[in-house]
């Protein structure tokens, strides 16, 4: 029969995984890192996961395609269920692989240092923050993935101090952050972008949702990119 499907452009996909989680019935599937449509009878063509890809690899095709069988669904879904108290290999996406990270040195009680907060502003959360705040007037913005602070040390002192700073997670939030964060570089005057982002696929939305908002706004803003290695270091 034809109807509408999902289709999944490889060379977009970035193998975050982010639509396979989204994916209730388990139509997709990451295979070789690379999202795939698993079985056409297992998707239901509603689409719940064209909203979580970061990079616009997901669309609609008409084409001839296996009826959705709910039946199969429901058995899947009672499958996995049933083997999820096993442990099996992580096959999701490489940024929530489980994984310790052991660092060189320790912080006893005694050698804690005092250091202030340089959250300037509340809420800090993108899809939060109203667009025309009079604290965006002048501010040199910083857009940070909501993990980065805890990933890098000095996350206040190096990035935070002096900035406006938003934070948020494209793999957490169902939101496409490019039109509010083009809101808010339209109607202030913002004089710097500063994006901080973990080396994890995933994170790749929030530098493209703040690339498309600064291309969108058509201001020249100057901007950079830094990037947290999940030890805590800035990867060059």
């Amino acid at each position: 029969m034809i109807r509408r499907i999902i289709q999944i452009d490889e060379e977009k996909c970035n193998g975050c995984g982010a639509c396979a989680e989204a994916c209730h019935e388990g139509a997709i599937g990451m295979v070789n890192g690379k999202a795939t449509l698993l079985r056409d009878d297992y998707c239901d063509g509603l689409g719940d996961c064209l909203p979580t890809c970061p990079t616009g690899a997901i669309s609609f095709v008409e084409r001839e395609a296996a009826a959705y069988d709910e039946k199969a669904v429901q058995e899947n879904m009672r499958k996995k269920a049933k083997s999820n108290h096993a442990a099996v290999p992580h096959t999701g996406c490489p940024g929530s692989r489980m994984q310790r990270i052991q660092h060189s040195q320790e912080t006893t009680p005694s050698a804690r240092v005092q250091t202030e907060s340089q959250l300037g502003q509340w809420p800090c959360q993108i899809k939060l923050v109203p667009t025309n705040a009079p604290y965006f007037d002048g501010a040199k913005l910083l857009i940070a993935a909501d993990c980065s602070a805890y990933a890098y040390a000095r996350m206040h002192e190096d990035f935070m101090r002096g900035k406006i700073t938003i934070i948020g997670c494209p793999k957490l939030d169902s939101i496409d952050y490019s039109e509010k964060l083009t809101q808010i570089i339209q109607n202030n005057n913002i004089q710097s972008v500063t994006v901080v982002r973990m080396e994890v696929p995933c994170c790749g939305g929030l530098e493209l949702a703040a690339k498309k908002a600064l291309q969108a706004s058509g201001k020249f803003i100057p901007w950079q990119i830094v990037t947290i290695s999940l030890g805590g270091k800035i990867l060059e």
